[in-house]
């Protein structure tokens, strides 16, 4: 008996397991790994539901048309958002114009030469003009009037422009 319980514990001695110091180097290499995997993943998932619009308008320019009588204002826009900006509609001290794609006003009216849905993609940029007659709410030269450009997205861009 005395020789099989000196065979086992030999036998036992001569097998080695790995040792808690290589087991515990092994598990967080693993674990290191799925993290950063699972990082990546989720960081994809995040980055196609935060894009978002941002329109800047970058310059607002008046000058007085006398051959038409009418104000020409300029509005340069440039989408630094990170998704495509639709501009869907243009309002003059909250009111909004007359008509859409017109470069003329006609008695009394207020129009853009927007289009009714002006896209702009990331990055891109954009110039609206936005016309005002003489007659048009009782504006005269020298009156700060309040353009706003509206987004699908809900969103408003606002430049205060001074007729000259």
């Amino acid at each position: 008996m005395r020789a099989l319980r000196n065979k086992n514990s030999k036998a036992a001695r001569s097998r080695r397991a790995v040792s808690p110091v290589i087991a515990t180097v092994i598990l967080v290499a693993i674990a290191i790994t799925v993290s950063v995997a699972v990082a990546y993943w989720m960081g994809g998932i995040a980055g196609s539901f935060t894009q978002f619009e941002k329109v800047e308008i970058q310059s607002g320019v008046c000058a007085w048309n006398s051959s038409s009588t009418q104000w020409d204002i300029t509005i340069k826009l440039k989408n630094t958002g990170t998704a495509t900006a639709t501009l869907i509609g243009c309002f003059v001290n909250e009111i909004e114009v007359d008509s859409y794609t017109l470069t003329t006003a006609g008695n009394n009216q207020s129009v853009t030469d927007m289009t009714n849905s002006l896209t702009i993609s990331s990055g891109a940029s954009a110039t609206i003009g936005v016309y005002i007659d003489v007659g048009w709410e009782a504006v005269t030269p020298g009156t700060t009037v309040n353009v706003k450009i509206h987004s699908a997205g809900g969103m408003d861009y606002i430049k205060l422009i001074t007729l000259v």
